[in-house]
């Protein structure tokens, strides 16, 4: 446990990424669970990743439940790498159902109605490896469990 928690508590990078990954999807997931952000809730979000998406319940289920308490671990810095992986998974399996065969680009103006891309999913791939890798970085929690143990 001490290395998955384990953190150079002085990394920045590790601590920018984290803030700027939490910032980012935290959004997403209040959308999700709590209607937030002109989002559905948790039932409407099940309903769609269920019913139109066709996702087994619990892929569905892990899904919100990732983007809301992943983002908040990643804010706090606790279990860092375990909230980065889930975050990854998460947003491949959004890129791979949905988002591969649109090209590029996001086309936020829907032109001749593509749908979004994957250039979002680079920089959010690129910024999740950070702290998977470095773990939570300065000021996180595990940084603290780690030095106080």
């Amino acid at each position: 446990m001490k290395k998955l928690l384990s953190t150079n508590a002085n990394n920045w990078m590790a601590l920018v990424a984290r803030l700027s990954l939490s910032i980012t999807i935290f959004p997403h997931g209040a959308q999700k669970l709590l209607g937030w952000f002109g989002g559905y809730g948790y039932n409407g979000s099940m309903g769609f990743l269920t019913g139109q998406m066709h996702l087994p319940w619990i892929i569905a289920l892990l899904v919100i439940l990732t983007e809301f308490f992943g983002s908040l671990l990643l804010l706090f810095g606790f279990l860092t790498r375990i909230a980065a992986f889930a975050t990854l998974v998460s947003f491949l399996g959004a890129l791979f159902t949905v988002h591969i065969h649109n090209g590029f680009f996001m086309n936020w103006g829907m032109q001749a109605n593509t749908g979004e891309g994957y250039e979002y999913f680079i920089l959010l791939f690129g910024l999740v490896i950070i702290p998977l890798i470095a773990g939570g970085g300065k000021a996180s929690l595990d940084g603290l469990i780690v030095k106080n143990k």
